[in-house]
């Protein structure tokens, strides 16, 4: 094992999460192998054993590794040029879930800010923003995808827009028509009306434990599949690492497309924030689409779409003209929040509050 660790690069928990992923997406430890035993990759590595525990953690928590009673860590990625599943899988999905219902965004962060905003650019919050969106909101966006979702994009590929269903809208009239659209079964129901009312021929493809079937998926006509990965509503199922890069094999062939509608994956209770498809993805065919809804507040009807670089000129061209349907004073409030650090500390609060709930319901 080769690995190399930059102690002054600080989480070490993570290098070695990174490296190790790697090492079974690339198949040096195939699936079903055992991997070293953490007490053995912290003596190799001169780390402790809680660095290499964590690491582990994180690759079990995102479907790389399983842990095996008495016998160690074992690989649970498939990685190939087919399906996961051959045959079709009979599937019992959980009691539908409620609506989470998360701690508010303090509401004196937001007057703050929102007072801040007024005072400093005045009447400016009354002029008109770009069409794809305020600057500020975009470059704000485009920053805090880098340092959490490990997402490089250019401010010409985040486009803004009130809510998930407008964008909805602009991707289809962006993608086209005649096309097929996968959807979750069961799914969020505004996704499958939203379709509906486009005329747009949709498929409505079965979940099983660990995200879309894969014999439902393989034998699909469609050619852009919309996904809800981390954790899909109402069913609550979220896609394991495997079914992800299932996705992305799909989305390689016949010019096809994913949506990857990133529903409330912010607050994961893992300690390192999901893979996205978009970050996975190398085939540029991955729109990545957020909302400040769970984050902020539904009253915020505000949302943006990150597309691929190849996707950038079709939609200037075909839907450039739009102008953006978001106020500008709430977008240079978003920003504002973004930017100082307040809307990443909510984040984290939140994520917090649900570990220590979650330990002391396990406990």
């Amino acid at each position: 094992m080769n690995f190399i660790i930059d102690k002054n690069n600080h989480p070490i928990y993570l290098q070695i999460y990174r490296q190790l992923r790697e090492d079974i997406i690339n198949g040096v430890y195939p699936f079903n192998t055992k991997i070293p035993s953490k007490r053995l990759l912290a003596d190799e590595l001169s780390v402790s054993t809680i660095t290499v525990e964590h690491s582990y953690a994180l690759l079990c928590d995102e479907g790389y590794i399983e842990s095996r009673e008495r016998s160690g860590f074992f690989v649970i990625f498939r990685q190939g040029d087919g399906f996961a599943a051959a045959e079709p899988t009979t599937f019992r999905a959980p009691a539908p879930i409620e609506k989470s219902n998360y701690p508010d965004f303090p509401f004196s962060v937001l007057a703050k800010t929102m007072r801040g905003i007024l005072s400093i650019y005045g009447e400016a919050i009354l002029e008109k923003t770009p069409n794809k969106g305020c600057v500020e909101l975009r470059e704000a966006i485009r920053r805090y995808l880098q340092r959490n979702k490990r997402m490089s994009v250019d401010i010409e590929e985040i486009i803004i827009g009130s809510g998930a269903e407008y964008l909805y809208g602009l991707i289809i009239d962006l993608l086209g028509r005649d096309r097929i659209y996968g959807i979750e079964h069961p799914s969020y129901e505004q996704i499958e009306k939203i379709y509906r009312a486009a005329e747009t021929r949709i498929e409505l493809l079965p979940l099983s434990s660990d995200g879309i079937d894969s014999t439902a998926l393989s034998s699909s006509e469609a050619t852009v599949l919309h996904t809800t990965p981390y954790r899909s509503f109402p069913s609550g199922i979220s896609a394991s690492a495997t079914k992800l890069y299932e996705y992305i094999r799909w989305a390689e062939k016949n010019g096809r497309f994913i949506i990857e509608d990133d529903f409330e994956s912010e607050f994961s209770i893992s300690k390192k924030s999901k893979d996205t498809l978009f970050s996975l993805s190398k085939s540029e065919n991955v729109i990545y689409l957020n909302t400040f809804s769970k984050t902020i507040s539904p009253a915020l009807r505000i949302g943006y779409m990150v597309l691929p670089k190849d996707l950038v000129k079709s939609f200037e061209e075909k839907l450039g003209f739009h102008s953006c349907t978001v106020p500008t004073f709430e977008q240079l409030v978003i920003a504002e929040l973004i930017n100082s650090g307040d809307y990443e500390r909510h984040i984290n609060r939140v994520r917090r509050k649900i570990r220590k709930s979650t330990h002391t319901t396990d406990a």
